[in-house]
């Protein structure tokens, strides 16, 4: 098949949006499928607000209806809710090709911790956004049942996996055995650590 994943985070940013397209990519051209990234590196861009990692591309949608036109994919998955997005998924809704849409992270609520903007707001985008999917994609059951609850599109589970290549069980050689409690990922307020430092771990261990 032609693939077309569009996104609005790619390299050189460091996060799990990122690292999942990157190995769904790679795993797709080992299955022998033809795979495209539509991302901010062939536009011109500018720093997204409160998060200048992230690049928004300017005035995208008609190189992305030429480069769509172009490729003539077979598959279409929209990843992000950016510009890139919007305009994707403007040119599949009027050229009635069916698309799929993925839920990586809670969105509303990064949206609130950097900006302030009320939840209320957020979710009726992307109630908009994610309307005419065939599909959301999220990684998660928490994840799927929030958007049934929210009524947001026809959530599907899409569970991440492990690179057993880089992760692999060990047998522990430590003399104290008592439980080891670790945050992995970035360090920004929609991941909300403040709440992690404040367990109290010794309560739960037991």
């Amino acid at each position: 098949m032609k693939i077309l994943i569009v996104t609005d985070a790619w390299h050189p940013q460091i996060n799990g949006v990122v690292r999942t397209l990157d190995a769904t990519r790679c795993e797709l051209a080992k299955r022998g499928h033809e795979v495209k990234m539509l991302t901010p590196e062939n536009f011109k861009t500018l720093p997204c607000p409160t998060y200048p990692e992230i690049r928004l591309s300017l005035f995208p949608r008609r190189k992305v209806t030429d480069f769509i036109e172009q490729f003539l994919p077979d598959a279409i998955h929209i990843a992000t809710e950016g510009p890139l997005g919007i305009a994707t998924r403007r040119h599949a809704v009027n050229k009635n090709l069916p698309f799929t849409t993925a839920y990586h992270t809670r969105f509303p609520e990064y949206v609130n911790a950097r900006t302030g903007l009320p939840l209320k707001i957020t979710y009726k985008f992307l109630r908009w956004f994610h309307k005419h999917s065939h599909a959301v994609m999220v990684p998660t059951k928490s994840m799927l049942d929030t958007l049934v609850a929210r009524e947001i599109g026809r959530p599907a589970l899409w569970p991440r996996g492990v690179d057993l290549d880089i992760f692999k069980k060990q047998e522990r050689n430590m003399k104290d055995e008592s439980p080891v409690f670790i945050y992995v990922g970035r360090v920004s307020p929609e991941k909300n650590i403040e709440s992690f430092l404040k367990l109290d771990l010794l309560v739960i261990s037991r």
